[in-house]
């Protein structure tokens, strides 16, 4: 790899910024869940949030593809430490953080979500050779996966601190420590200071484009279009590309909105409890970015997300009808697998076939039309049924038959999927 130092800085600064980003996406829906008690109103945030991105998502991907991937990644640090430590600022003066601007740094990271990863892959695909596109996406998930570890067992114990009698609980008996429970402005602060590191990084990373970067200075419209119309070109790419998203659509559902009322409701269990499920599926990620392109070595992209997708059903449904942390913490390590695994192979098999710059573009195209998905599920999952006594699980049929539907299309044009192929643009 040419590129090696520039993705060596690339992948550090994505590190050091989703630690703190991930310990802060732990602590807001666990703190509308167990401490305000309004789940439902976090819920329509979410919804609100989600139905929002759908615009900014459309219109990220032809940003992604019209300026420099270096610059968006400088602007997005830029606007997230300016956003968290103004927030912090505000809860340090007041004592706490109110509300609405607790839902509007869930909504900015949310947005920041959006445009960072399509920009990272984006990136990384520019700056790699068409024969380490498969090494690339794993080294992202890898790193992207051992933070998330990290940042994991950093939210457990920032949102329940540490004592005497939890220690004593997993064994460590004889050892007094004290640490309180971190505040949510507390946890803000770290993640600005996160975003400054991060913007240093980025801000030293010198690359050469394995390929020149064709630029279309057209408008943002012409350019979505043109996203569209390749897409309509190879409706192949389209049906995959829509089809094998169905994991991460109802992951991310699970881990934000469904997964606290879970433990809280139909566990009745503590913060603890929530952020060891989200290590352990930070667990089984980061083996699927270790060992995804080995174990299946010997099977095409297809066949193999469309056995992760099945993997994925029948965990959803196992928590349906099982009661005990443990099975969560086991579910979720099999969806960090299955998740991470189909996201390596989605993205190198859609590498493989769209040229680089139009990537953006018709990724903003699956990007809404996940958004949409979510949107319908999540405004589904705010309606009160699902936030009464342990009716969550219903929720949880609800998804693993969004995945069940999903498969239909790769495996009915499964012999094509395999053979296609497209001429450089």
């Amino acid at each position: 790899m040419k590129n090696k130092k520039a993705l060596t800085l690339l992948f550090t600064a994505n590190a050091v910024s989703g630690f703190a980003q991930g310990i802060s996406m732990l602590a807001i829906p666990w703190y509308f869940a167990d401490v305000l008690h309004e789940s439902s109103t976090f819920g329509i945030i979410y919804s609100i949030t989600t139905f929002a991105t759908l615009f900014w998502g459309l219109f990220s991907g032809t940003i992604i593809d019209r300026y420099p991937r270096k610059n968006i990644f400088l602007g997005l640090c830029t606007a997230g430490f300016i956003i968290l430590s103004t927030v912090s600022l505000t809860g340090f003066y007041f004592g706490e953080v109110p509300t609405f601007l607790i839902a509007l740094v869930f909504c900015a990271t949310i947005f920041n979500f959006n445009m960072h990863y399509p920009n990272l892959y984006a990136f990384g695909q520019e700056i790699t050779e068409k024969e380490n596109y498969g090494k690339t996406n794993s080294l992202i998930e890898i790193i992207g996966q051992s933070t998330s570890v990290v940042s994991g067992a950093f939210a457990a114990l920032l949102l329940t601190g540490i004592n005497y009698q939890l220690l004593e609980k997993i064994g460590l008996k004889n050892i007094n420590i004290n640490i309180e429970p971190w505040k949510l402005h507390e946890i803000f602060l770290l993640d600005a200071v996160t975003y400054v590191i991060a913007f240093s990084l980025i801000w030293f990373i010198k690359y050469t484009p394995v390929k020149p970067k064709v630029i279309d200075t057209g408008s943002v419209l012409t350019r979505l279009k043109q996203g569209v119309g390749f897409l309509k070109k190879y409706p192949l790419l389209f049906y995959f590309g829509t089809a094998s998203f169905a994991i991460f659509v109802v992951l991310l559902i699970h881990v934000h909105q469904l997964m606290p009322i879970y433990v809280n409701n139909h566990l009745k269990a503590e913060a603890g409890i929530y952020a060891i499920a989200e290590m352990t599926y930070a667990f089984g990620a980061l083996l699927a970015g270790i060992g995804i392109r080995w174990l299946f070595k010997k099977t095409n992209s297809v066949k193999a997300i469309i056995i992760l997708m099945i993997c994925s059903i029948l965990v959803f449904e196992l928590l349906v009808v099982t009661k005990s942390a443990f099975v969560l913490s086991f579910v979720c390590f099999v969806l960090g697998i299955s998740n991470a695994g189909s996201r390596i192979l989605r993205i190198t098999y859609l590498f493989n076939h769209i040229p680089n710059h139009i990537i953006g573009r018709t990724g903003s195209v699956f990007q809404a039309l996940n958004i949409l998905s979510r949107f319908t599920l999540i405004s589904i999952f705010t309606i009160p049924f699902f936030n009464t006594d342990n009716n969550i699980i219903w929720a949880y049929v609800v998804g693993g038959t969004f995945i069940l539907a999903s498969l239909i299309p790769l495996v009915f044009f499964y012999k094509k999927l395999i053979d296609f192929e497209i001429s450089e643009e």
